[in-house]
């Protein structure tokens, strides 16, 4: 089907000229011609043009007022307008209202094919531009539905619930909760659903890197700062920089880091080690840790002042136990997961099997269902049943 084009005029000879010219420029195009603003709007309402070319000055329903009508229902409709000599005032406000070009009266051939051609082109690009944002929407989607927490229990939803405000934010975000309960997913989401989504998130495990590292791992070195630093190395809050960086198990960080991490916060600078360089850093503080920090404050293992920085908003994830009608979704999740894994069919899992392993006590909460999962898919019958549940998992 041919892309089409409206024609909105008054004076049949020139809409007649119109419709000659760029039908023979333009033989891609279908054309439709309407005598006044009011046909042209109904024309608008029921069709979809690449462009409308329109008068200004007709009787019934002015071009401007035409203009405004269109665009409040279809704001990325593209308008050339065409104006009398005395219009010029009035064709420059249109084009403050919305549209592309203006023509005058009497219409030159080469000005009226150079502006319709451009004025095409633009629509274009703005389908293109709107495809693009549609694909990095379902791209979010998708990554979104990558970290998402499975479960339906209302703790979840209201974690998702405060995901989904504070991800748009820059607000800085601590998510506290038991080891293997999924604060690293909650990182990811926040992350997914943010501005800073197009660069990667920056991950940082406190507890896995030495104490006497932390420094260098975080804000770099430069060559000969220590024994081993054979050349200079950006840290992870400057490879972050336009993006997330998170904070993991960050009450395993020793004081003098921690004091470190408060000048960042309050100055968005970093200074790599052996280094009295500053490097400026635009950086999104996501932690988590699996301590109590109020406690560890008490301890003096724990900086208050940072705490009430990283704390702007807390997420708190509570064990599988205090949510066990999550229990069957995560089963389900898990099984295609590993499935996939493994390029097999998932396997089913029998209404006991479910219903035991939903009131088994999980210490090791998310993850260690995973584990379990894995095991009775690997060792267990199908469908799984309540015998391999007790042969298979030793509680």
């Amino acid at each position: 089907m041919k892309k089409k084009i409206l024609i909105v005029e008054d004076e049949k000879a020139i809409s007649g000229v119109i419709h000659n010219i760029l039908s023979e420029e333009l033989p891609a195009y279908d054309f439709m011609i309407a005598n006044d603003g009011l046909e042209g709007f109904k024309y608008a309402e029921k069709e979809d043009f690449e462009l409308i070319i329109s008068d200004i000055k007709m009787p019934k329903l002015s071009g401007t007022e035409f203009l405004r009508q269109v665009l409040s229902v279809k704001p990325d409709q593209i308008f050339v307008m065409i104006s009398g000599h005395a219009d010029i005032d009035t064709a420059v406000c249109c084009l403050k209202e919305g549209a592309y070009d203006f023509l005058s009266k009497p219409i030159d051939i080469n000005r009226l094919i150079t502006s319709v051609r451009n004025a095409l082109d633009k629509g274009n690009l703005k389908k293109e531009n709107h495809t693009l944002h549609h694909e990095n929407k379902t791209l979010k989607r998708k990554v979104n539905k990558r970290y998402r927490m499975v479960g339906e229990s209302n703790a979840l939803k209201r974690i998702q619930e405060m995901i989904d405000k504070v991800a748009p934010s820059d607000a800085r975000v601590l998510i506290t909760g038991a080891n293997g309960v999924g604060k690293e997913l909650v990182a990811h989401a926040i992350h997914a659903q943010s501005e800073r989504s197009g660069k990667p998130m920056v991950e940082v495990n406190c507890a896995a890197i030495p104490s006497e590292l932390i420094e260098s791992e975080l804000f770099g070195h430069i060559k000969g700062s220590f024994t081993g630093a054979i050349r200079d190395k950006s840290g992870k809050f400057e490879q972050a920089s336009g993006s997330t960086i998170f904070l993991d198990e960050i009450g395993d960080m020793s004081l003098i880091a921690q004091a470190k991490v408060l000048r960042v916060l309050q100055e968005n600078k970093v200074s790599p080690v052996g280094s009295e360089k500053e490097i400026k850093v635009d950086v999104r503080v996501v932690a988590a840790t699996n301590k109590n920090l109020t406690e560890e404050i008490k301890k003096g293992k724990f900086r208050e002042d940072l705490y009430h920085r990283l704390s702007v908003i807390e997420i708190n994830v509570p064990p599988l136990d205090e949510r066990k009608e999550d229990i069957p979704h995560l089963i389900g999740y898990f099984n295609k997961l590993i499935a996939q894994e493994q390029g097999t069919a998932p396997k089913e899992f029998g209404k006991n099997a479910i219903s035991l392993l939903r009131n088994l006590s999980w210490t090791g909460n998310i993850r260690e269902l995973r584990n379990v999962v894995e095991r009775l898919v690997i060792l267990g019958g199908n469908p799984v049943t309540e015998k391999d549940v007790e042969s298979f998992v030793g509680k």
